[in-house]
């Protein structure tokens, strides 16, 4: 996509064309007709109009063209009846995918993939430096081992006389197309270096302000769910602030941080998160580390669902997922089901949580329903609940041992080389200062 937004103010609206396959081999969280629809959402946030859609069952992807060759001229016919622009597929094409559908569809219509609109979605809503930053770097990263088959017409032409492998008399010689494409990859990858070390200072400014914010000893609570579950909504309700919020998905991508109030007068930061969402690209993960790294280093995890969903309990297990991808599975977390009062029946919604998961919290964020439990529910949490620990802490954590012994419970002192092996319980708020070194 040459980095550009699918739509920007001085060109018409782009007319989609959604693929999807369901393939046997590689069952998904949602079945194809609900990634479908996610894909027609997706697509309308990106600023696409959706004239049209189709589904394959596959035992496993072409590896010309994903889907059957039949299907291809299928899809062919209707971009064509459809006057498409663009058709976009619901699963991660390889560069041979790309290229050969590119060709069998033709020239006037563009093929993309999932993965390149959600980086797409991603452009057009990062707000601050270091969110616009992280999105070029995926884009980069994804566009680098697509480039060859843009060049592939030159190549062609270049083999000329000296025949298929490129070499008169001994003596290797490139064809334009070659060339220009070695050009692209070179820049793309100083590109690519830039940005990593770009990046890394301000992680490692981020790494700063936490240090300093864990020893002034603010718990710090991330709100993590699903794209559109309502996190931004309840980080204004929480924290009495007014983050945009929309009702569409990647609302809001830079993350945000509010101080909240607690019962008993407990103060804590509250941060809002980018919201996950199933098939998350590699890229994103990998260039949002940084930003990640609050989730996985927050001392209380709220995940949000969005009870009213058909697909909640899969975009549940979608965010799971992702948290033990990032190294965040191991923060203590509240599960808060929010959008009650989408519900016909909440106190059913109550009573059935009560015996599936009495720890959870059953809410609407836009309404206020239930968030003076939630408040009860973090503060008990992060203040008063006791987490049982058994930890390794060599003598250089002095601090830490210290700490243990102020506000923890210790049962037993073994110490041994080197360092000091302790058992006992810390109250919640301090569990994940002590991750690294559980045993």
């Amino acid at each position: 996509m040459n980095e550009k937004n699918l739509r920007t103010t001085d060109l018409p609206v782009e007319r989609a064309f959604l693929v999807g396959a369901e393939i046997k081999s590689q069952p998904g969280l949602l079945h194809a007709a609900d990634s479908l629809e996610e894909l027609r959402l997706l697509s309308e946030t990106a600023g696409l109009t959706v004239v049209g859609e189709t589904i394959q069952k596959l035992e496993k992807p072409n590896v010309s063209t994903y889907i059957g060759s039949g299907k291809v001229e299928e899809v062919r016919a209707l971009a064509e009846e459809t006057l498409t622009d663009i058709v976009v597929f619901d699963n991660e094409l390889s560069p041979r995918h790309l290229r050969d559908l590119s060709n069998a569809l033709g020239k006037s219509v563009r093929v993309i993939d999932r993965t390149a609109l959600i980086l797409d979605i991603f452009a057009q809503h990062a707000v601050t430096r270091e969110g616009r930053l992280q999105v070029e770097l995926a884009q980069h990263e994804y566009r680098l081992p697509r480039l060859s088959h843009a060049w592939g017409h030159l190549e062609r032409q270049g083999a000329g006389a000296a025949g298929r492998t490129g070499s008169v008399g001994g003596v290797g010689l490139r064809g334009p197309g070659e060339t220009q494409l070695e050009v692209d990859k070179r820049e793309i990858r100083k590109r690519i270096s830039i940005l990593k070390k770009q990046i890394e200072k301000i992680s490692e400014h981020r790494d700063r302000y936490r240090g300093r914010r864990k020893r002034s000893q603010i718990p710090v609570i991330a709100i993590v769910g699903y794209t559109n579950a309502g996190k931004s909504t309840l980080l204004n309700r929480l924290s009495n602030s007014g983050i945009y919020t929309a009702d569409q998905l990647f609302a809001t991508l830079d993350p945000t941080t509010r101080r909240v109030v607690l019962p008993g007068n407990h103060v804590s930061l509250l941060t809002d998160t980018v919201g996950f969402i199933q098939k998350l690209p590699t890229q994103l993960i990998a260039a949002f580390r940084a930003t990640l790294e609050e989730i996985s280093q927050a001392d209380l995890l709220l995940h949000l669902i969005d009870i009213s969903h058909d697909n909640a309990h899969a975009q549940f297990e979608s965010v799971q997922q992702t948290l033990a991808e990032i190294n965040a599975d191991h923060v203590p977390t509240i599960n808060v089901f929010n959008k009650s009062d989408k519900l016909e029946d909440p106190e059913e919604a109550q009573a059935l949580l009560a015996q599936t998961d009495p720890d959870a919290f059953l809410i609407s964020a836009k309404t206020g329903q239930g968030i003076d439990e939630l408040k009860i529910g973090i503060m008990e949490q992060l203040f008063e609940k006791m987490i049982p620990v058994h930890v390794r802490l060599p003598f250089k954590e002095g601090a830490l041992i210290a700490l243990f012994h102020e506000q923890g419970i210790v049962d037993l002192i073994e110490n041994e080389r080197g360092g000091v092996i302790l058992t006992g319980a810390l109250p919640g708020r301090l569990f994940s200062r002590f991750q690294e070194f559980i045993l």
